[in-house]
């Protein structure tokens, strides 16, 4: 008869959340050794973790670290919402942003060979994965720098935890302002952040496209160059945040909210789950 007694299930359950049965199960296979059943389940899981390995994730969080100089904001992705929410998800990702910011992590990759409790984010993850029984990918990680930070977190369900996040980096002392562009980019989704950041070739696909469709809107040749600039800049103020009208007063571009206010931003970073 296996060594072990209704407390140790309860106790390995406990650790690891995994099922009764399997928890028995393992327990009986390692004759009551806690490692071995521990080595046990978790293999069990890394299996189940390879032939969930196709499956989709379109739900997770975003959630932000700040240090000093710094913020590291990471996406956490699971397959649902059920997951999404629950404790064991959210610590993971908390643990994995901790781990994240440490290093100050500005890839997935740099983030997943982070240590993370004497393992790497990288294990954690898998591990995690294995006793939650959902496929958990680290999607998106950034880290950025500035002297002074403000980060939105935006729920778009109240059941569930933060599923768009930004960051805000800026020079100047109006905080409220640096806010509300913060809320600005959660809603307006730019690229980045001056029309001098989109990249040349980007843009030069652009005026090619309007140039394309104003012609076969029949546009006098002559009248061409001045449509095009036109559009071309209409695209900058759908990419760029500081030529954006602002969302509370489309009246005036982001440029000149932040200039009204005496600050300057000067990096942004923009996440939202699944997108």
């Amino acid at each position: 008869m296996a060594n072990f007694t209704i407390a140790d299930i309860k106790a390995l359950r406990e650790q690891l959340g995994t099922g009764m049965v399997d928890t028995k199960k393992a327990l009986e296979e390692a004759d009551g050794d806690r490692e071995k059943a521990v080595e046990i389940l978790r293999l069990k899981g890394a299996k189940g973790n390879a032939k969930r390995a196709d499956r989709s994730t379109s739900e997770g969080l975003v959630v932000a670290r700040e240090g000093e100089g710094k913020v590291t904001l990471v996406e956490l992705a699971c397959e649902t919402d059920f997951v999404a929410k629950n404790d064991k998800f959210i610590t993971l990702a908390d643990k994995v942003a901790d781990a994240a910011a440490a290093v100050a992590a500005d890839s997935v990759e740099a983030a997943l060979a982070a240590p993370a409790g004497g393992q790497t984010v990288e294990q954690l993850i898998s591990d995690e994965a294995a006793v939650i029984g959902e496929k958990i990918v680290l999607r998106r990680v950034r880290t950025v720098s500035g002297d002074a930070f403000e980060v939105y977190l935006h729920k778009t369900s109240k059941d569930l935890p933060p599923q768009i996040g930004v960051v805000v980096a800026y020079t100047g002392d109006d905080a409220a302002t640096a806010r509300s562009i913060a809320q600005h980019i959660s809603f307006a989704n730019p690229s980045y952040l001056a029309r001098e950041d989109v990249p040349e070739a980007e843009v030069a696909k652009e005026r090619e496209i309007v140039t394309e469709i104003s012609r076969n809107e029949g546009k006098p040749e002559a009248a061409l160059p001045k449509i095009v600039e036109g559009r071309v800049n209409a695209f900058f103020k759908q990419v760029a945040l500081l030529e954006q009208d602002y969302a509370k007063d489309n009246k005036l571009s982001v440029a000149q909210v932040a200039k009204d206010a005496g600050i300057t931003v000067t990096d942004f970073a923009r996440f939202k789950v699944g997108a």
